[in-house]
């Protein structure tokens, strides 16, 4: 748990602090994908707030769980880990589709795809044991 621990923090208050700034928009114009003005663009990417939240919300509800001792934090944890991986695997697959290879946008949807698979397997096996 320790290493999921900051993995959780990382994602989930990254997600926050992404969704702020994104409403502030203070996103320097540099930083944005391509073609972000564009009204189903801006939809598409807008249309991740609920999902991201929700990873959010299940990731620091595992953490406040794990820490009173409840075992159905590993519920929770594979929820929002399980969350994270479909929050990647679409963003990638919009950009593949595109064929808009920017790497300032893969490589964190990257990770969002890959470092769930790390951690889903070990809390699969301890919830069905």
């Amino acid at each position: 748990m320790q290493r999921l621990r900051y993995f959780f923090l990382v994602v989930d208050i990254g997600f926050i602090i992404y969704w702020i700034i994104t409403l502030l928009g203070v996103i320097p114009n540099e930083y944005l994908f391509k073609d972000y003005e564009n009204p189903i663009l801006s939809a598409w990417n807008w249309s991740f707030l609920p999902l991201d939240l929700m990873i959010s919300f299940t990731g620091l509800r595992s953490l406040w769980l794990y820490r009173k001792d409840r075992p159905v934090w590993k519920s929770w944890a594979l929820v929002s880990l399980t969350l994270t991986f479909c929050s990647g695997l679409q963003a990638i697959s919009f950009w593949a589709l595109r064929q808009d290879f920017d790497l300032s946008w893969w490589i964190p949807n990257l990770f969002l795809l890959l470092y769930p698979i790390f951690f889903i397997p070990s809390l699969s096996k301890e919830e069905s044991e």
